[in-house]
């Protein structure tokens, strides 16, 4: 029986928020804190009327450090589960060493002032968070988070050694909206608009964003054209698997999609840095965040699938092997569940699962900064089956990726 304050009231924190209440045999008391607290109020009576569990609400700054440590000191939880935005995770951290409690995050930390995407600052923590007998989790939503599990399991039960990686990505849902991000637009369209990035033979390989694409078939869906993007869960795959030989991470997009954002770029929308606008400094992209629809406001009408796995090739006992294991979830399930899309719910569901193990087994309680790779997957997988995400696997089949 543990008390978490869950830290954000977007579309993840409302997942996050109705799965810890539906595990209250172990989240025995919850607090969700945002900059806005009618939001977290809103979640709250849902939470209620769906699962008859009331939470407490509470007014947060996740940029101010004395902030978060006198609403940390008024609730004494034994662990924050971060899902603000990734600017935030630092102070987050340090109000968490300040309080002494263990920390959990989704995504990893961005300077907000350019699109930054490594794990070098959280990773500084190591030594901090060890001394003070606290642990933090990095990453733990599903890209990152179940990815590296998945990779971890696949290494633990499949392979000798993993030599090659594809993490594919696929959102086949269709939300009815002109143009929208499934999660924070900001965050979203830094990431994609960025120099793309993958792994090979030692060394990073930067490419032009979205330059490098192909079809995937993607099970229960179809094929889906896929482009290589950078993301920060490779970062920390190819160093705690030193033999991975290529790492790439593939993500859908439509054609509409596409067309919008070029645009959006092509006048200046996605800038991050700030312009003159009467008298004051505006950030284009935070301007665009204001006037796209909010992804938690997705759900109710969404229609589709998500599907998300790890494409590995590798060697057992001296012979080539082949790995693929996934996860498809449904949107409109996903609503009925919790009032979410599956974006959100494959973020969310992770959390609360990473949260339950800190908690409650010993695998999962270690001191220190960690990546999810780095410890044992079977719980994990195991809770991924019963809380919502069941994953699927496919040995020695035909990866639809050349080698």
């Amino acid at each position: 029986m543990s008390k978490v304050i869950i830290i954000g009231a977007g579309g993840v924190g409302s997942v996050v928020a109705h799965k810890c209440a539906m595990n209250s045999h172990v989240f025995s008391e919850i607090m969700l804190a945002s900059r806005t607290k009618s939001k977290c109020d809103k979640i709250a009576a849902d939470i209620e009327q769906m699962h008859g569990v009331k939470i407490e609400t509470a007014q947060v700054n996740a940029d101010n450090v004395p902030e978060l440590v006198e609403l940390i000191k008024s609730f004494q939880p034994k662990m924050v589960i971060n899902v603000a935005l990734p600017y935030q995770d630092l102070t987050i951290m340090d109000a968490c060493l300040e309080t002494g409690v263990n920390y959990l995050d989704t995504a990893n930390y961005e300077p907000k002032d350019v699109a930054k995407f490594e794990y070098s600052w959280q990773w500084a923590y190591q030594d901090r968070f060890k001394e003070a007998g606290l642990m933090a989790l990095l990453g733990c939503g599903f890209d990152p988070g179940v990815t590296q599990v998945y990779c971890a399991y696949a290494n633990k039960h499949h392979f000798d050694e993993m030599h090659y990686l594809d993490i594919i990505d696929c959102n086949a849902g269709n939300h009815g909206k002109a143009f929208a991000t499934n999660f924070n637009p900001e965050i979203n369209i830094r990431e994609i608009t960025q120099n793309g990035r993958y792994w090979e033979n030692g060394e990073w390989i930067e490419i032009a964003p979205m330059s490098i694409h192909k079809a995937i078939d993607y099970p229960g869906i179809g094929p889906k054209e896929s482009y290589v993007l950078y993301h920060e869960e490779l970062e920390s795959l190819v160093k705690n698997f030193p033999t991975i030989k290529r790492a790439r991470f593939w993500m859908t997009f439509g054609q509409a999609y596409l067309t919008h954002l070029e645009v959006l770029q092509n006048v200046g929308m996605t800038r991050i840095d700030p312009v003159k606008f009467n008298g004051m400094d505006i950030v284009p992209l935070e301007f665009l965040k204001a006037v796209l629809p909010a992804p938690d406001t997705l759900g109710e009408n969404y229609t589709g699938q998500t599907s998300i796995g790890c494409q590995i090739k590798g060697i057992e006992g001296g012979s080539d092997k082949t790995y693929y294991v996934w996860n498809n979830c449904d949107h409109a399930e996903c609503y009925k569940e919790v009032k979410a899309q599956a974006v959100s719910y494959t973020t969310g569901v992770p959390a609360m699962i990473g949260a339950m193990l800190m908690l409650t087994n010993s695998d999962w309680q270690k001191a220190g900064v960690w990546n999810c790779e780095e410890l044992n997957p079977d719980p994990f997988m195991d809770l991924l089956n019963t809380q919502g995400l069941p994953w699927h696997e496919q040995i020695n089949g035909v990866l639809p990726h050349e080698y």
